[in-house]
């Protein structure tokens, strides 16, 4: 498998779980390609404070703009072992739900799935209405991963930081790269 990722982050709150999957795949030494959705810019600012997008793009192998289609991670001749959208907001999972590829985000998760690479999306909305249940599960059905960031309360959290850091590294672990010790395993 490759050690070559992208990552997509989109509009949807969460941001802290995308820095801390770049950490966790900087620390595995994984090359990612990070794209940055125009709707994430203000969410990325809100939550992370105004230096928060050049910390998460100091975390990057490469960095595209999301609008460049010609990026190398829009081809599927550019191998890679799968892609990461977290957080992923309803309209970016419903755009790659149906093949929608109008920004780099969509473009290179519906490369990833069409190639049948690893896709895991994390979306970020609560309560879930029918049309999000059905997205959710046409995008199951092509084979992605739905990971609701959803805390694993049987760790044991203690602070904020190790609730995101165990959300994070199971993330990382569905996309197929190991985190280490960052994810607590039932019974070890």
């Amino acid at each position: 498998m490759s050690r070559r990722l992208v990552v997509g982050v989109t509009g949807a709150s969460g941001s802290v779980l995308a820095l801390e999957v770049m950490r966790q795949l900087a620390d595995a030494s994984v090359e990612t390609h990070l794209v940055v959705s125009r709707g994430a810019h203000a969410s990325i600012r809100h939550e992370l404070g105004v230096d928060g997008l050049v910390r998460l793009e100091g975390l990057a192998a490469h960095v595209h703009a999301p609008d460049d289609l010609a990026a190398p991670v829009a081809s599927g001749s550019f191998r890679t072992g799968g892609m990461i959208v977290v957080p992923c907001s309803m309209r970016s999972l419903a755009a790659i739900a149906h093949g929608f590829g109008d920004n780099l985000v969509t473009r290179a998760a519906d490369v990833t799935l069409k190639e049948k690479r690893r896709l895991v999306v994390a979306p970020r909305e609560a309560p879930l209405h029918e049309g999000h249940l059905d997205t959710m599960l046409r995008l199951a059905r092509m084979g992605a991963v739905i990971a609701p960031p959803v805390p694993p309360f049987y760790t044991r959290p203690e602070t904020m930081e190790a609730l995101v850091r165990e959300i994070a590294a199971r993330l990382v672990n569905w996309a197929g790269i190991d985190p280490g010790g960052r994810l607590t395993r039932w019974g070890e």
